[in-house]
């Protein structure tokens, strides 16, 4: 599936892209760590009207050096998001265990209608594969139906890290969300739908990535297109 990023600076501007988005887009990925005094229901309700078929994604980064009470209020927007029916939020494994089973519980009350997406980023290397197997696990038992799982790149071998966590991910039966970030890491975002990642991170436009190496709908399509018609 195709999730864009709505990484827009002010509310007004993600009301804008969530709508020239949907047309693109499998899931709308609100990124409420970005748009500045962002009021969530009504963003919600904004992707809702576009397209009822349209799924919500809701993400909340941490800020550098933030404080508990930083913390306790980014846990509350994505508790305020599953009370809000989305469909996914994503939850960093390096959150406070507490908070994290907080969240994990405001699911289990509301019958569990949000899936919940455990998430580790290595923003400077890819570490060794039996590192991120290890991580991989973490994020199992630290709840997830999704697991997320991405890198930096340093050179291309280590896109195949990364990617080899597809084996983990079908013995445990679980989805996985896995690729490289940097410009060496784009090769892993055209492989990793292609062997069966769940979703697939791309921006609207040039400018609006969310992530290093990160490419645009018109990309991905183009580059889709063409080896689907290399394999016939």
């Amino acid at each position: 599936m195709i999730c864009i990023p709505i990484t827009a600076k002010t509310h007004a501007g993600a009301m804008r892209a969530i709508e020239h988005s949907a047309v693109a887009a499998n899931v709308i990925e609100l990124r409420m760590d970005l748009i500045h005094k962002g009021r969530l229901v009504e963003l919600i309700e904004k992707v809702r009207a576009c397209d009822e078929s349209l799924e919500v994604l809701v993400t909340h980064r941490p800020q550098a050096g933030g404080d508990s009470s930083q913390e306790r209020s980014r846990i509350d927007c994505l508790k305020e998001a599953v009370g809000l029916g989305a469909d996914y939020v994503d939850v960093e494994l390096q959150t406070d265990r507490g908070l994290r089973q907080d969240l994990i519980e405001t699911i289990a009350r509301l019958q569990r209608r949000t899936a919940l997406i455990v998430s580790h980023h290595d923003f400077e290397r890819t570490p060794p594969l039996k590192t991120l197997r290890l991580l991989f696990q973490k994020c199992v038992r630290a709840g997830a139906d999704i697991v997320k799982i991405v890198t930096w790149a340093e050179s291309p071998q280590d896109n195949l890290r990364v990617l080899g966590l597809m084996d983990d991910a079908e013995r445990e039966d679980i989805d996985l969300i896995n690729f490289c970030m940097g410009p060496q890491g784009r090769i892993s975002r055209i492989a990793s739908p292609m062997l069966g990642s769940y979703l697939s991170y791309v921006s609207l436009r040039r400018g609006g990535q969310s992530a290093s190496g990160q490419l645009t709908i018109t990309e991905m399509n183009k580059i889709m297109d063409i080896l689907r018609r290399d394999s016939w």
